[in-house]
């Protein structure tokens, strides 16, 4: 499923924020990095490289019961709790012969993004069923944070934006039926009277 999160940003961004006309290139914007040398990331050169660079686990949003939950029937099941998670993803504009062009492409990116922060069925058909919802967030990192995300890509700084992509949940198909309260004391009546 996460792959098909950041897939779905790819394509949407390289559909609504298109190059530029005046681009003699005719290859997608947004791309995924290829491999680089000595273990580091190979940004593509003239494009914005799409990363993913953490993911955690949002429990803000628990409900009382984790391994509770209700069917589509309306019976109550045990499930292993769902989890979900964010995904901090990192664009990379990397146009080295023109530092302006760099900069253009992120402003463009952040105002794509802050026209279009939720994503969901409604608005975005191509959307996969099991997500119900994307949120993006423009995170500001320190510049020791910074600092620390180029170091771990091993790669020098380049014109860059972070964004957090919420809430992907991942949950339990095999679940079985709950036994309820009642449905315990109906069976030691049982078991006593019989």
């Amino acid at each position: 499923m996460i792959d098909d999160v950041i897939q779905f940003l790819r394509d949407r961004l390289n559909q609504s924020v298109p190059r530029d006309s005046s681009d003699v290139v005719a290859e997608d914007l947004f791309v995924f990095p290829g491999p680089g040398k000595d273990d580091s990331i190979g940004l593509k050169s003239d494009a914005v490289s799409i990363l993913l660079v953490r993911i955690e686990e949002d429990t803000a949003l628990r409900k009382p019961d984790r391994y509770e939950r209700v069917s589509s029937a309306g019976a109550r099941q045990r499930a292993e709790p769902e989890i979900r998670m964010n995904l901090w993803v990192l664009f990379v504009a990397k146009f080295p012969d023109d530092y302006g062009q760099s900069l253009h492409q992120l402003s463009r990116l952040v105002r794509y993004f802050q026209n279009h922060r939720v994503f969901n069925q409604e608005n975005s058909p191509n959307l996969k069923p099991e997500i119900s919802q994307l949120v993006l967030e423009l995170i500001t990192s320190s510049f020791s944070e910074q600092n620390e995300i180029w170091g771990a890509l091993r790669s020098a700084y380049q014109p860059s934006a972070l964004y957090k992509v919420k809430l992907i949940v991942f949950q339990d198909d095999d679940s079985r039926p709950v036994t309820t309260v009642q449905e315990l004391i109906q069976n030691v009546v049982q078991a006593a009277t019989s």
